[in-house]
């Protein structure tokens, strides 16, 4: 658990890490100003785009080596990203830390599911996962900031290397998984086409937080998204074995909890962008200051990730979800009032650090929903949608409440943050009332495998 734990938390900081560096980096490397989103861009592809993909490769031909792969990947990329020379060697450098987040990601998060069977021991090992990787993103803009203030950049990159090496030389010594069994021919065509995708989704989207919605390098290639998931539909019908077993997918967990992650990643790390620009543009903070005082974010996600586990065992998942997202969206609502004096800070770390517990409970809630009754064979698969909602949710959300915020309402930001942020806050609630109405779990656990409890009594 130390091992998968420190991978995901350390991937979870790369999402954010370089945000507040990028104008430094474009002015050592010599990046054009519209050529800086690529930094942040091509990372978000590749680990959104690739991870469906890869999660099912775990389930074929092994998580501990695909985890294993991935995690050396992670290494040589951020080393080469470290020693970038100029852009484009940055970019393929980010290139090769989102690939290595699609791989690494769905791969621990299948050895957690296999390594616990389906109960109290695996809500709390979901429950650390997502705490850290929650704390993760968080500190990755804490983290960025101080680095590029006192050393530089490039240390985001460089403190990569030292973790990935650290975990190569002690998990092949650690992790154990349960044999596999047969091993079906991977689905070429639907691995293709919902890769092209998911990269041509997240594309789209992100294109809209900087373009606009309206423009056709937005909505071209979410229309052509669209398309190719009905594609990918019918090619699912049709093949002997498929990427997604239909079977997977009308499963009410993984439609449902899905979505409820997809909600839930994309109103909270969106807010916290919004916050971001409500204290630096509208009460004047640092960066550094603003950065420090989202922490209690944080520290709200990382407590919020221990209660979750005792909050599912006294009621259920799905209780957990819509508890989550309501106490968010309560939270949430009274930032929508925000006025423009300092005076306001402090009830802003009160709301956000009991947002952040809430957030934390409904995430852990989802993902516990989201692999309940899967099949072992397909728990790469159940872990990789679940990678991917909560990676959709991170493209989707900021570039929507960016557009809400600085394009729609008002021509200063105050009021335009005060929408958005009510905006957020409906988003949340509306999402707890869907959950409540339409997610049902199983009606009782399915046995443990057989290899289960050996590998996690190895693993204690």
């Amino acid at each position: 658990m130390a091992v998968l734990l420190t991978a995901n938390f350390t991937l979870a900081v790369d999402f954010s890490i370089l945000n507040v560096a990028l104008p430094h980096i474009g002015t050592e490397l010599g990046f054009t100003t519209s050529a800086l989103q690529w930094i942040v861009t091509s990372f978000a592809l590749c680990a959104a785009g690739f991870t469906l993909f890869f999660g099912r490769v775990a389930d074929l031909f092994g998580r501990k080596r695909l985890f294993m792969i991935g995690i050396v990947l992670l290494g040589v990329s951020s080393l080469a990203g470290g020693l970038a020379s100029e852009p484009a060697l940055l970019i393929a450098a980010r290139v090769g830390q989102g690939t290595a987040t699609a791989m690494v990601t769905p791969a621990a998060l299948s050895l957690m599911t296999t390594m616990f069977p389906e109960g109290p021991a695996r809500s709390r090992a979901l429950g650390l996962n997502g705490a850290l990787m929650a704390a993760g993103f968080t500190a990755g803009a804490v983290l960025g900031g101080l680095l590029t203030g006192v050393v530089s950049w490039r240390w985001a990159f460089f403190i990569n290397v030292a973790v990935a090496a650290a975990v190569v030389l002690v998990a092949p010594f650690v992790l154990r998984e349960p044999a596999r069994g047969h091993r079906p021919a991977l689905d070429v065509p639907g691995a293709i086409t919902i890769t092209v995708a998911l990269v041509a989704l997240v594309f789209g989207i992100d294109n809209a937080g900087h373009d606009g919605w309206t423009r056709p390098g937005t909505w071209g290639p979410v229309l052509g998204a669209l398309i190719l998931f009905a594609v990918f539909l019918k090619i699912e019908s049709r093949v002997r074995e498929p990427l997604v077993a239909p079977s997977l997918l009308t499963r009410r967990t993984i439609g449902w909890g899905n979505t409820a992650g997809l909600l839930a990643f994309g109103t909270f790390t969106s807010l916290v962008f919004l916050l971001t620009l409500y204290l630096q543009e509208v009460l004047g903070y640092t960066a550094i200051a603003a950065g420090l005082a989202l922490a209690v974010l944080g520290i709200g996600t990382v407590l919020g990730g221990l209660i979750a586990p005792k909050i599912i065992g006294r009621t259920d998942a799905r209780t957990a979800i819509v508890l989550g997202l309501t106490v968010q969206a309560a939270a949430t609502v009274p930032l929508a009032f925000a006025g423009d004096t300092r005076g306001w800070l402090l009830p802003l770390l009160i709301l956000t650090f009991v947002g952040g517990v809430a957030n934390l409970v409904a995430i852990v809630g989802y993902a516990v929903a989201s692999t309940a009754g899967v099949p072992s064979d397909q728990h790469g698969l159940a872990t990789g949608l679940v990678t991917m909602s909560q990676q959709v949710g991170i493209a989707l959300g900021t570039p929507v409440m960016s557009a809400l915020a600085t394009g729609l309402v008002a021509a200063t930001l105050l009021p335009g943050l005060r929408f958005a942020i009510g905006v957020n806050a409906a988003i949340a609630f509306a999402a707890a009332i869907l959950v409540a109405v339409f997610l049902r779990l199983p009606t009782a656990p399915p046995a443990a495998e057989p290899t289960a409890e050996p590998t996690a009594a190895g693993a204690a």
